[in-house]
């Protein structure tokens, strides 16, 4: 664990919030990547951050963040959430990418969590191994409010099934090892399908180390 960080937590969270930006303004960086950045890459990779995201195949982690080869090591699951294999994969970016930064990453209308909240308020069952997956979910329902409207009782799951993602890898031995080690941070966040928009919950998980150093700019971004 002593292999040298070129980047802090909190650079790495600002090259995300930048690379938002640039998506956002459809002023992404470039259209592919270099034969030079592939030829370096054959050496190894140094990802700056580590990303827990959806499979929904609109939420794409390096089209959000506008990152090229080698920047994100990005592991995607429905409803984002942990298993041994995902947990796995993220021990992995930790004890051997050393990865600063870790972002469980959540999105709008989210079709695992919506399938949770059936089963949960209505008795649904799913197939076999999507109930599986939905199973793995609802600890994370208890407290939503089911007097709200559906869109948003959603958007209240989606983000309770992040906190409590983000909540399970900081309480994981890994998760404890590395935060005493005083390098890596963990932050939930929401991606806005309508928008494009990459919202940072700033009190979940350790973020608070974080995005105390940061303001949110007019379109509610995290800034410097």
């Amino acid at each position: 664990m002593n292999r040298k960080r070129e980047i802090s937590a909190e650079e790495a969270l600002q090259r995300l919030i930048d690379g938002n930006e640039r998506f956002l303004k459809g002023a992404v960086r470039m259209s592919g990547p270099s034969v030079e950045t592939i030829t370096r890459l054959t050496k190894g990779q140094q990802p700056f951050a580590t990303i827990l995201g959806c499979s929904d195949s609109r939420v794409p982690p390096e089209w959000i963040f506008d990152a090229g080869l080698g920047e994100l090591f990005v592991v995607r699951v429905a409803g984002n959430i942990i298993s041994p294999e995902v947990a796995g994969s993220l021990q992995y970016a930790g004890a051997h990418l050393h990865t600063p930064l870790f972002v469980v990453l959540g999105h709008e209308g989210c079709g695992a969590v919506q399938a949770a909240l059936e089963t949960k308020f209505q008795g649904v069952r799913q197939r076999s191994r999507i109930q599986l997956l939905v199973d793995g979910i609802l600890p994370a329902l208890k407290g939503v409010d089911p007097r709200l409207p559906p869109r948003k009782r959603l958007a209240q799951a989606v983000e309770k099934n992040v906190r409590r993602t983000v909540q399970t890898i900081l309480e994981s031995p890994e998760g404890k090892a590395r935060r005493a080690e005083g390098w890596m941070k963990i932050v939930g966040a929401i991606y806005e399908i309508r928008t494009g928009r990459v919202r940072f919950l700033e009190d979940s998980g350790s973020a608070s180390h974080i995005t105390g150093r940061v303001t949110k700019g007019p379109r509610g971004h995290v800034k410097k």
